[in-house]
């Protein structure tokens, strides 16, 4: 059997109208949810650093321009005038710069970082979206359910007072119907809280408000992982888990950036090429301040081209070289640490959504006999009070019961798919394809 949900309570009851469906909520999230977008942003921040350190092994040309009017006075007369122009170009190719070879190749790493942290953001936001979206269906699963049973109280505490009115029912029962009844539309208010919550939530995620949800099918079949083994998905995890893979490129990044500042002592080799022209237009005038150029020189103009391999090496800068050099290769033990703090995590996480799988799988067969059982206690139970052989408590939590064990299978439904999705990102082997299956349960 297939559903459409309606998110706001007046929409409950109302005409189903075009419903969104997960895959829908996940394009919207793509386009419009800022936690993801901020991560892409940062995706293409990161990119450039490499580019940034590929520059300090590319020659660099940089072009110098001056001009200058000078005018010499003598005894208040203007004797000489003349334009003095400068220009320049300078290329610097390094040629051992080992610092610099270091910092490029930090620089690749830190990309490669930025890369699977963008990897690891796109997983993340599949389980995110899928999580929002189900728990709307959870908190509209609760509300029916909630509503049913105060429905059900509703009626047992009518047929209970009409039972006391012909003298059938004690008091204490019509008082024990009436409590059950106030507890039940409590419970049955703070769900529709939850929903809300839930829905704004999910608004939240795509900037939009959300009407109608696919729903779940009711016979949701379940299986545990494959492969089956717990140790087989820690092996996975290790090698793909895109958050693991960013901390050992940021280790590996660290330690290339130790060596950077370690070659700062070595000594550095560039080739230097210059190209300079100069050029003068000087003008002689007679001295008798007749204001007309008395001679014109002819233009002066040098030009000078030089090529030169350059050397330098810091003998002492008072320690500080010394100093990052420690501090530098202090950062890459840290980095290097938080890289096996990363793999316990993430070792200890796929193990553990692993477990939760298992449980779940379970849970479900376990819930749907449940509910089974307390459907067929709660008919017992019914027929009991009927012939007086239980009494208005029992049947009340009879019927406590049955609504308890719907609503504990359908959390436990919407938890196995959540924790399914969040197996695979532990392993990082999570892909849209994932939720195309899922959305493929789902009408």
């Amino acid at each position: 059997m297939k559903s459409k949900y309606f998110i706001t309570l007046l929409a409950l009851f109302s005409t189903a109208a075009n419903a969104d469906s997960l895959l829908d909520i996940y394009n919207d999230a793509l386009e419009n949810d800022p936690q993801y977008r901020s991560a892409e942003f940062s995706y293409l921040s990161g990119k450039e650093i490499k580019v940034q350190g590929r520059a300090g092994l590319l020659p660099s040309l940089s072009i110098n321009a001056q001009t200058n009017w000078n005018e010499y006075y003598q005894g208040g007369n203007l004797q000489n005038e003349y334009n003095n122009f400068n220009a320049s170009a300078r290329m610097t190719q390094p040629l051992v710069r080992l610092d610099s070879w270091f910092k490029y190749r930090q620089s690749k790493f830190l990309t490669d970082a930025a890369e699977a942290d963008f990897a690891y953001s796109q997983q993340a936001l599949i389980v995110r979206t899928a999580e929002l979206y189900f728990n709307v269906l959870r908190a509209i699963d609760n509300l029916n359910a909630a509503r049913s049973e105060e429905k059900a109280i509703q009626k047992q505490l009518d047929q209970t007072s009409q039972r006391y009115e012909v003298g059938l029912s004690a008091i204490t029962e019509v008082q024990e119907a009436q409590l059950a009844f106030d507890l039940s539309m409590a419970s049955r208010i703070r769900i529709e809280g939850s929903v809300y919550t839930a829905q704004e939530a999910l608004n939240a995620l795509i900037g939009r408000e959300v009407l109608s949800l696919d729903g779940l099918v009711n016979d949701l079949s379940v299986s545990n992982p494959v492969p089956a083994s717990k140790e087989e998905w820690a092996r996975k995890a290790v090698e793909n888990n895109f958050r693991l893979k960013a901390a050992n490129l940021r280790k590996y990044a660290s330690k290339n950036n130790a060596r950077s500042v370690a070659s700062n002592h070595l000594p550095k080799v560039d080739i230097v090429g210059t190209q300079s022209e100069s050029e003068t237009n000087q003008y002689a005038y007679d001295g008798l301040n007749t204001g007309g150029a008395f001679n014109i020189t002819v233009p002066d103009e040098t030009q000078r081209d030089t090529y030169s391999l350059q050397l330098s090496m810091p003998i002492f800068q008072g320690g500080a070289v010394i100093s990052r050099t420690k501090q530098a290769y202090a950062e890459s033990n840290k980095s290097s640490e938080d890289a096996l703090f990363a793999e316990r995590g993430v070792i200890q996480d796929v193990r553990s959504q692993y477990s939760n799988v298992m449980t779940l799988v379970a849970n479900i067969r376990a819930q749907k006999q449940a509910v089974i059982s307390a459907s067929s206690a709660l008919e017992a139970t019914r027929v009991g009070y009927e012939v007086g052989t239980r009494n208005i408590v029992d049947l009340l939590q009879a019927e406590k019961n049955l609504y308890s064990a719907d609503r504990n299978l359908a959390n436990a439904k919407y938890d196995y798919l959540i924790t399914t999705l969040k197996l695979h990102l532990a392993a990082g082997t999570l892909s849209p394809e994932n939720l195309i299956e899922i959305n493929n349960l789902l009408g």
